[in-house]
This record gives structure tokens, C-alpha cells and sequence, in this order.
């Protein structure tokens, strides 16, 4: 047995039988006396990925709240499983507090440790997704999350699991927020270069651009493949950095169809729907990709401004606001080219620009360092929860 995998020296248990579980309901909303008191009611939005612990919620409810919709106070350590909209998420109570509707809550015996389950179950995500069950949307019900069977351990090995997997997900922790220090950097940077000159409209957008149009936007899953053209979604851009994690990739004979939208190092994809607006500059090894429904702006050559600027500009808080001012759609918000070309740009010292451009191809190299020491970490994290809970 590898040194570092404490002993599965238990049984298989039913959930049921080692943690109570408990659901939640929602109080009436039309009842002012049900709301704004000092109770805490979480629902299954405020449960973040890769977070462990909910110390407070977006709403509270009052005592006669409690009563009329009967729920059922849980205490501090409470393992909160979502089980609707979606099934999965899992966090701990970090105080006590009741729940919604969309949470079947284990609170746990002294067999077993809410740690412990706290990441068994974050591991068994997706098969408890598989498990909901439902017409208008999946869901899984006290009595299938009651009779979930896992291997249970002693809990020293339970409380060794924990030691090992927590340190891991620190050393995550500070490694992401180096990640997030780098990006305040560049836009702290761009404000220190460029603060007098941001503000000082004096082209547009198209007056720069070769030209400001959108990718693929006809149907394209059917040309999807395991290995072929890689396809950037809006879910890969990022402020200023392209998300490859989850990646698609299209048959090269369908990409071919579309020649003139294939992507050049250099060119701008900015999201056009979800969350409009973030843009990013495409990197040199995505030359010859595809877009879905992203926008794609490709400067001039004799362009008086740099893609650096111009993806951070539009990043901006101007950025942000011209985007608010001209995107539509209430449930599902889009941006479209023909408001991108229009957006004003100021035009600085081609020196300042290049010397903002070379800022940022320095951060670029220390967060692919970083970034490849997450992706190793994370690595050995699964390989070990792996073993641990597989």
C-alpha cells in the first residue's frame, strides 16, 4: 500500500446511517414578517466551487419564518449538498443556519467527519449528478441521498485524508491569488500609463481595424471531434488571458467553410454573450483556430494603436461602460460588432503602448509559471482524492 494513502480499514455505509439528513424550504416571499431577521437561509447560488465554508447568506429569516415554512436550524459544520439547480456543490456551515429547497444537509455523527465527506462528496460530483432523477430538472431526494453508500474509514485515516487534501488546496489557494495579484498588475499598470490619454476619445474602433466581426455563428456541434481544429467558445476568454481548460475542437472540413474568420496572433476575441464584453489578445499558438459566436477584431497594420491596448481598454472601467451603455437581452445579455466598431479610442504615444505591451508579455511569463504549478498541484490533488475516494 503506497505510504501516502491512509488504510481503507472500514465499511461500506449508508449515508443515512452515519449523518442525519435534512432538507429546507422558502418561507413565503410575500410575507414581510417572514424576512429580514437575524437567521441565516442559504440557497444553492452561494455555493462557490473550491470553497469550503459558508459563514454568512444573501438573505435571513425571522422566527416566524422559521415556523411557517418549518425549517430546521442546522449547526455549524454542517455538510450543505446541493441537490437541484444544480447537483453537487458542497461546503460546509460555518454557523448555523437553514436552507432552501435545493439542499438535502448531512449532519454528521461522531462516525464520520464533515470534513471528510465535505470533499468525498465534492469528488463524487458527477455521479451524484447522474444519480438526480426529473422531468423539468434533475434532482435527488432524501431518500436516495440517505441510502448513498461509501467506504468509511477509521477516522484517523478520515482526519489523515483531510491533513493531506487541505494542504494541497492551500498552496491552490495562495497560487490562484498570485493569479489574481497579476491581473490587478497589468490593469494597475495600464491605469499608471495610460490614465491621461484613456479618456481622450479620438478615433473609433473600426477607424483602427482591419475589421470588427463576429466568429462562427451557425450550429456546430455536430462537427465536433476528439482531435481536429480547436474552436475558442466565450467561455474561454478571459480579461486579458484565453482559458484553455475546456477546450472544443471541430472537423477541419467544416472549419474550412469559414477561411476568413480563422484566427491571427494578435487579433482580439471579445465575448459577445453571457458576460459581454471581456476581452483577451490571441496568443501565437491559436493562429489558425476557430471562434463560436465570440467577436474578432483585427487591427490595421498600420494600426496607431497595440492589441495590448486595445484588449485592455476594453477591460477597462470605459470599456465596461461603453459595453453596459449598448449590450441587450434580459436572461441571456449580447454585444455585437456593429456597437464594438463604434467604440471610441483614445490614441497614446505609440512608445507608451509598446512599452505597456512588453509589461505584459512579462506578466504573461510569470503566470504561465504559476499557472503550470496549479495545473501540477491540481494534478497530484486528483491523483491522491483519487485513491482516497475512487
Amino acid at each position: 500500500m503506497p505510504a501516502n494513502k491512509p488504510p481503507f480499514d472500514g465499511e461500506w455505509v449508508k449515508l443515512g446511517d452515519v449523518c442525519k439528513v435534512v432538507g429546507g424550504s422558502t418561507p413565503k416571499t410575500d410575507d414581510p414578517g417572514n424576512w429580514g431577521g437575524d437567521i441565516k437561509w442559504v440557497t444553492p447560488a452561494e455555493i462557490r466551487e473550491s470553497v469550503n465554508l459558508v459563514t454568512d447568506t444573501l438573505k435571513h429569516v425571522t422566527p416566524q419564518g422559521v415556523r411557517a415554512a418549518r425549517l430546521r436550524i442546522m449547526p455549524a459544520g454542517t455538510v450543505l449538498l446541493t441537490t437541484r439547480a444544480p447537483i453537487g456543490k458542497v461546503a460546509l456551515a460555518g454557523d448555523e443556519m437553514c436552507c432552501n429547497q435545493g439542499f438535502k444537509c448531512l449532519i454528521c455523527s461522531s462516525e464520520i467527519s464533515n470534513e471528510w465527506l465535505l470533499r468525498l462528496l465534492r469528488y463524487k460530483s458527477c455521479e451524484l449528478q447522474q444519480m438526480g432523477t426529473g422531468a423539468t430538472f434533475r434532482e435527488l431526494s432524501k431518500k436516495v441521498v440517505s441510502s448513498y453508500r461509501v467506504k468509511l474509514p477509521a477516522m484517523a485515516s478520515q482526519l489523515l485524508t483531510v491533513e493531506r487534501l487541505s494542504s494541497l488546496e492551500k498552496l491552490l489557494r495562495v497560487l490562484r491569488r498570485q493569479l489574481v495579484l497579476l491581473d490587478q498588475l497589468v490593469k494597475s499598470r495600464f491605469v499608471e500609463i495610460f490614465g491621461s490619454y484613456s479618456n481622450e476619445f479620438e478615433t473609433t474602433l473600426q477607424d483602427v481595424s482591419e475589421f470588427v466581426t463576429v466568429g462562427i455563428a451557425n450550429a456546430a456541434t455536430h462537427a465536433y471531434v476528439d482531435s481536429g481544429v480547436v474552436m475558442l467558445r466565450n467561455l474561454n476568454v478571459r480579461e486579458n488571458q484565453l482559458e484553455d481548460s475546456d477546450l472544443v475542437y471541430i472537423d477541419p472540413e467544416f472549419a474550412a467553410k469559414y477561411k476568413k474568420k480563422r484566427l491571427k496572433a494578435g487579433d482580439i476575441l471579445v465575448t459577445r454573450t453571457g458576460y459581454p464584453g471581456i476581452a483577451c489578445v490571441v496568443p501565437k499558438k491559436y493562429e489558425g483556430c476557430q471562434t463560436f459566436t465570440t467577436l474578432i477584431v483585427r487591427l490595421r497594420d498600420d494600426s496607431p494603436v497595440t492589441a495590448e491596448y486595445v484588449s485592455q481598454l476594453i477591460n477597462s472601467p470605459i470599456g465596461k461602460e461603453f459595453v453596459g451603455r449598448f449590450k441587450a437581452g434580459s436572461s441571456q445579455q449580447n454585444f455585437g460588432a456593429t456597437a464594438l466598431k463604434m467604440m471610441p479610442i483614445g490614441i497614446p504615444p505609440l512608445a507608451l503602448q509598446q512599452e505597456f505591451a512588453s509589461f505584459v508579455a512579462e506578466v504573461d511569463k510569470s503566470r504561465f509559471i504559476v499557472q503550470q504549478k496549479i495545473e501540477k498541484l491540481q494534478t497530484l490533488y486528483d491523483s491522491l482524492a483519487q485513491e482516497y475516494f475512487g
